[in-house]
């Protein structure tokens, strides 16, 4: 007992040691010069947005179930939580490399000899052993290879995030989608409807000898041109449902709608802006992006101690003997090490630390070009933000004038001031600026959500 005491206590020596020393570059975070310090808001107030809960900005209750069914079933979300699972299982590994290994192993045999007379001997051997392998991390060669197996965990971990807001912006921008359509073909239907109303009208005036030929073959022509964008849009209708079907994980079908159309859709009139600095803490895909930079600078620090020489402690304690009732009297146990190193390799280590060190190089551009496209992704979302809702307030304006001038014609032409092409021309006016006003109302919506994940916006409910 008292030797296992020994050995153990070389091991806590060997510990306080050796793995105070760690050879490598301590990661400091790049400093970018010129950084703003604030983004192109242009009046929006300022805060977090990703405070602001995806369940507070999509109020429609069916977008919102559709988020919480997509979060947990959609096949890449599942694929991003098998990928921690994996990198957790790694991390422990890792991390274990860096403490002893310790093993038992045990042999009973029983050997026959007999050398040609008639006495054969029958010889027992019974040996069990504790063994332990340790290999010291003098220079922190492990410890930098655990470094770099937490970075590569966290990046898993922040991938997964980015997937959801990924996810979570998908699920809403499709469904707008869905509703712009849907709307969409109620108004081409409804705009079909009054042309077959019109053409039974003009029929009726022609018949009646008020008006010749003409208009009445112009409101056919105008039917016949409006009553193929119907299966149109139902075909395009079906094609979202099926997208949106596997996005939330499930087999093409029939996707939910409230009851309300597009243009009544409820949302937060305006997002507030973070300040650069806050925001880039949380973003997911820039704190990814650092955690790359996190292991190559690990990496260095594991090919540069690959260069030194390593040193291993083996040992094993136990008993071994011939006869059974002798076996716990014959206790046997060594300790040993060894010290390796290269010595010639054509300077193959220098040049792995090397390729190490531009590996290293290339992370650092990427995350300056991330914090580049941060930059550039709020200051567009913004900007679109913002442009959107002036569009959107113009289309508005545009369809009410468009909507009584459409009237005015139609008033004007029954009376016999005006003729039927000014009635067909009105129709189309109306017709273009409604569906203008729903393409408007989408990009608007589109843009809301696009603003939001640029803002880091999704991590909460």
């Amino acid at each position: 007992m008292s030797k296992l005491k020994y050995i153990c206590s070389v091991l806590v020596l060997c510990n306080v040691i050796f793995f105070s020393c760690k050879i490598g570059s301590k990661y400091q975070r790049p400093v970018m010069d010129g950084m703003p310090h604030s983004f192109e808001a242009k009046g929006l107030e300022e805060g977090e947005a990703a405070d602001i809960g995806w369940s507070t900005l999509y109020k429609d209750s069916v977008l919102q179930n559709m988020i919480t069914k997509a979060l947990d079933h959609n096949r890449d979300v599942l694929i991003a939580t098998a990928r921690i699972n994996e990198m957790i299982a790694n991390k422990r590994i890792s991390f274990a490399n860096i403490f002893p290994e310790i093993g038992i192993d045990g042999v009973a045999q029983k050997e026959h000899l007999n050398y040609g007379g008639n006495n054969p001997k029958y010889t027992p051997e019974i040996h069990t052993n504790l063994t332990f392998g340790w290999e010291v991390d003098i220079w922190g060669k492990l410890r930098w290879a655990n470094d770099a197996a937490i970075a590569s965990y966290m990046q898993s971990v922040e991938a997964q995030q980015a997937l959801r807001l990924t996810i979570i912006a998908e699920v809403a921008q499709s469904y707008f989608k869905l509703r712009a359509l849907d709307r969409e073909l109620e108004i081409v239907k409804q705009t079909l409807e009054a042309l077959q109303e019109s053409a039974h009208f003009a029929k009726l005036r022609h018949e009646g000898g008020l008006t010749s030929e003409m208009p009445y073959r112009q409101s056919l022509v105008e039917v016949a041109r409006t009553e193929p964008l119907i299966p149109s849009l139902e075909n395009e209708i079906k094609l979202m449902e099926n997208n949106m079907s596997v996005l939330l994980g499930e087999f093409p079908s029939g996707i939910p709608r409230s009851n309300t159309d597009i243009s009544t859709h409820s949302i937060l009139p305006g997002l507030p802006v973070d300040v650069p600095s806050s925001l880039l803490e949380r973003r997911p895909d820039v704190i990814q992006a650092e955690q790359k930079l996190i292991e190559a600078n690990a990496k260095v620090g594991v090919a540069l101690t690959s260069i030194l020489p390593s040193l291993n402690l083996t040992g094993r304690l136990g008993a071994e003997n011939s006869e059974l009732t002798d076996f716990l009297k014959s206790p046997a146990w060594f300790i040993g090490s060894s010290l390796a190193g290269p010595i010639f390799n054509m300077g193959k280590n220098k040049a792995i630390h090397q390729a190490a060190k531009a590996a290293y190089q290339q992370e650092v551009y990427s995350y300056e070009k991330t914090i580049l496209s941060v930059f550039m992704e709020v200051n567009n979302a913004i900007n679109t933000y913002q442009k959107t809702q002036e569009v959107r307030k113009s289309r508005e304006t545009l369809y009410s004038s468009v909507r009584s001038y459409q009237k005015l014609a139609r008033l004007q032409y029954v009376n016999g001031i005006v003729s039927y092409m000014d009635v067909l021309d009105a129709q189309r006016q109306l017709f273009d600026a409604e569906i203008t006003l729903n393409n408007a109302i989408l990009d608007e919506l589109t843009s809301t959500v696009q603003l939001y994940k640029a803002l880091g916006g999704g991590l909460v409910k």
